[in-house]
């Protein structure tokens, strides 16, 4: 889902009045007051500015603004955590929102040290380097010069470096290429699942909400002869769609434009929604956060009418947001029953992340105890 907003932001620069135009990709509204900088400013000053609301638009090297950009990472990040009373538990839930506001906050700040690009993606500063690739990925053709903040930048850079090299997929043997604002899969164990679970069929199967396509090609690796994979995201379909010739499957697996389901019955439906019924921030949050369990819902309320008889709809889904207080297992197979469904089979496994192993993270209590589910599903016959 793009978010982009395009706008113009006003500034004085040696008596002048100037503007240009304001690149967001991640959707932040351009800020209201932008002052110049360079590299005599100090991570103190700069820190306290962006926390002022005030972005500073920088003059200097670029190394020199990465290095400011880090040093005002770190003034955020040592800030004491809030003291609590002595027995006091504070509930998941309430861990959860705190460090979500926490995050954006942190993102809004960081995302207040801005550059200049010229409209062939030149950004003009001493030591910058080539970036005019990983923009033109991001944001396509540009008309006139523009700011973005630099924390945005370092995003592109890297979301290109992920679509250069690719994701190695175990189940594939092969690597996925993530386009900009294409969630990686970077989590293997829900994969593996897709990988292993019993097929129901290799006649057909429809992949809802496809992203890079990796499960859709993982059905098609195992024979499916014929995979439909949907998507609403245009990024997400063209990512999807090269990954599927990269990988020689795209005579079995093509991804089109659906809002969940494609017309027709199929004896296999996969879908792997966002697992936290959460707000999201960005555009690329879209594929963690499902504020209400939108999509979760769709899927489970529109699977019977799409399935083949005897079909299996396979959801994978994690249930850290139960941990996190966030929906009930019983919340869950209510929806899964209200849809008139049956679970035939659930198949767990734990996740595998660096982050169920990190005891410095405030959720780790949430994610030392997640289960990843291939639930699967079949219609309650009439």
């Amino acid at each position: 889902m793009n978010e982009q907003i395009n706008a113009k932001v006003s500034w004085t620069e040696a008596n002048e009045a100037r503007s240009a135009d304001w690149h967001s990709e991640g959707g932040t509204p351009p800020p209201k007051r932008i002052v110049v900088a360079d590299d005599t400013i100090s991570a103190d000053a700069a820190y306290r500015l962006a926390c002022e609301g005030t972005a500073l638009l920088w003059r200097g090297d670029f190394q020199n603004a990465r290095q400011l950009l880090q040093a005002m990472a770190r003034r955020i990040d040592r800030k004491p955590p809030a003291k609590k009373k002595e027995g006091e538990v504070t509930p998941l839930s309430e861990v959860f929102n705190k460090h979500r506001l926490a995050q954006s906050q942190r993102a809004r700040t960081l995302g207040m040290l801005l550059l200049p690009f010229e409209a062939d993606f030149t950004v003009p500063l001493r030591r910058a380097p080539d970036v005019r690739q990983a923009c033109l990925e991001a944001y396509g053709k540009v008309e006139a010069p523009f700011l973005a903040s630099l924390r945005e930048l370092l995003g592109l850079i890297g979301a290109h470096e992920w679509h250069r090299k690719g994701v190695e997929i175990a189940a594939l043997g092969e690597r996925i290429h993530p386009h900009y604002g294409v969630f990686a899969p970077t989590r293997a164990e829900y994969i593996k699942l897709v990988a292993e679970a019993p097929l129901p069929s290799k006649e057909l199967a429809f992949d809802i909400g496809t992203g890079t396509g990796v499960l859709a090609a993982v059905l098609a690796k195992r024979g499916v002869a014929q995979v439909v994979a949907t998507d609403m995201d245009p990024r997400a379909l063209t990512c999807a769609n090269e990954n599927f010739k990269r990988l020689r499957v795209n005579r079995q697996a093509n991804a089109i434009h659906a809002d969940l389901f494609p017309d027709g019955r199929a004896p296999l439906i996969v879908c792997n929604p966002p697992w936290v019924p959460a707000r999201p921030s960005s555009p690329l949050e879209h594929a963690v956060y499902d504020p209400d369990s939108r999509m979760l819902r769709g899927f489970l309320n529109g699977l019977a009418a799409h399935l083949t008889p005897r079909g299996e709809g396979w959801l994978i889904l994690s249930d850290l947001a139960e941990h996190l207080g966030l929906r009930s297992r019983e919340e869950l197979m209510s929806m899964v029953e209200g849809a008139g469904l049956r679970v035939i089979d659930r198949i767990d496994t734990k996740p595998t992340h660096a982050k169920a192993a990190d005891s410095s993270d405030p959720l780790h209590t949430a994610r030392a105890a997640e289960v990843t589910s291939l639930w699967r599903l079949g219609a309650i016959a009439s």
